[in-house]
C-alpha cells in the first residue's frame, strides 16, 4: 500500500469497486439527512454548499451500514475527520456579494484552482496552516456535472517552488511564512505548461490526489445533469503533523 497517487501526474482515478460503492450508497443516505437539516449558507449565488466536516462518519471512515473501503484504496488506514460534503447545483458559479469580481472570474475561468491547506490571511498573505496527507474524493450520486479538475504534474512544480521559497527558513517556522508570491508564480507556470484534466467519477469510483496537486471545480455546463439534490462528492483530507513532512514526503 502507498499513501500517494502512484503516477507522476499527481492523481489517479480508482476504478469501480463493490466496497466503494457500498460506502457511497450508505454515505449518500446519511448525507441527504444531514443536508436536509444543515444550517449553512450556500455560496456562489446559492450554487455551492461547502459542507466542511459535514458527514458523520466515524474515525475509521465508516458510516451506518458500510465500513470505509480501505481494501479498495492504495492507502494505509489512519484516523479520519468527518468528510466534507461538497454540493454543486445548476448554474455554478454565479456572482455573489461575498465574492469580489476578480475572484468570481477566477472561479469561472480557472476553475477556482487552489492548493488545499494554503490559508488566506486578512493581510493578503497565504500560509500553509493545514498540511494534508492526501485528498480523496468519493462521489455519492450519479452526476456528470461540475467535475473535479486537476493539472497533470502540478504537484512537482508547486513542491519545487515552495521548497525554494522556504530554503532559508527554519522548518519549525514554515507554517508562518507568506507563500503567496511563490504560489502565484508557480500557478502561472502550471496554467501555461500543464494539461488541464477533467475527472468525472461515479459512485463506486474514487479520485485520489497528491496533496500538492493544483485542483478545482469546473463550471456547470448546460448539457450536464445531476439529481435534484445536486452533485454531491465527499472529500477526505487527513492532516499531517508538520509542514516539513507535507513538503518533503513523497
Amino acid at each position: 500500500m502507498v499513501d500517494r497517487p502512484t503516477n507522476d501526474r499527481g492523481w489517479q482515478l480508482i476504478d469501480h469497486h463493490p466496497s466503494i460503492a457500498a460506502w457511497a450508497s450508505a454515505a449518500h443516505t446519511l448525507a441527504l439527512k444531514t443536508l436536509a437539516t444543515r444550517d449553512e449558507p450556500w455560496r456562489c449565488g446559492d450554487t455551492w454548499l461547502v459542507g466542511v466536516d459535514a458527514l458523520a462518519n466515524d474515525p475509521s471512515g465508516s458510516v451506518p451500514g458500510a465500513a470505509f473501503p480501505w481494501d479498495a484504496l492504495p492507502l494505509t488506514p489512519e484516523p479520519l475527520h468527518p468528510a466534507q460534503l461538497s454540493v454543486i447545483k445548476p448554474g455554478y458559479p454565479q456572482p455573489s456579494p461575498s465574492e469580489a469580481e476578480p475572484a468570481f472570474k477566477y472561479r469561472l475561468n480557472r476553475d477556482a484552482a487552489h492548493l488545499d491547506g494554503l490559508i488566506a490571511q486578512p493581510n493578503g498573505a497565504r500560509m500553509m496552516q493545514e498540511p494534508h496527507h492526501w485528498i480523496l474524493g468519493l462521489p455519492l450520486n450519479e452526476s456528470d456535472a461540475s467535475p473535479l479538475v486537476v493539472w497533470d504534474g502540478s504537484h512537482e512544480i508547486l513542491r519545487s517552488a515552495l521548497t525554494r521559497a522556504l530554503a532559508d527558513i527554519s522548518p519549525e517556522n514554515w507554517g508562518s511564512v507568506d507563500l503567496n508570491p511563490a504560489y502565484q508564480a508557480a500557478r502561472r507556470v502550471i496554467f501555461a505548461t500543464c494539461t488541464r484534466r477533467l475527472l468525472p467519477a461515479k459512485p463506486g469510483q474514487a479520485t485520489l490526489l497528491h496533496r500538492l496537486t493544483l485542483h478545482g471545480v469546473a463550471p456547470w455546463q448546460a448539457n450536464e445533469t445531476a439529481p435534484p439534490d445536486g452533485r454531491i462528492i465527499a472529500y477526505l483530507r487527513p492532516q499531517m503533523l508538520s509542514v516539513q513532512a507535507w513538503l518533503k514526503a513523497p
